[in-house]
């Protein structure tokens, strides 16, 4: 059973960063990777996914703001999050794409003044 442990969330300002970490109980090596976000009151949904050889796809509304690496061994995949917008406080998680692994706790991202 894989086990996923993101970090890295907190209060940031509008417009500030946050980096977030994700580690997985072994290699990621040959797993597209992605981090999926909450708000609440919505669905989780998609945010962004690379590939093994590091491609990598972004939400419209996240991109060139956001930035996805990953480490294979051991599995870890970070993103960097820059000029936060208000609207994006959520509950962040990451797993494998399209995602079958069991859910992580999320680490929670606010964003306000």
């Amino acid at each position: 059973q894989v086990q996923l442990v993101e970090s890295g969330g907190g209060l940031v300002q509008p417009g500030g960063s946050l980096r977030l970490s994700c580690t997985v109980s072994g290699t990621i090596f040959g797993i597209y990777m992605a981090w999926y976000r909450q708000a609440p009151g919505k669905q989780r949904e998609w945010v962004v996914r690379i590939t093994t050889d590091r491609s990598t796809k972004y939400l419209d509304s996240v991109k060139d703001r956001f930035t996805i690496s990953r480490d294979n061994v051991p599995g870890a995949v970070y993103l960097q999050m820059d000029s936060l917008k208000p609207e994006e406080p959520a509950v962040y998680y990451c797993n494998n794409h399209p995602h079958t692994w069991s859910w992580g706790e999320g680490t929670q991202v606010t964003v306000s003044s």
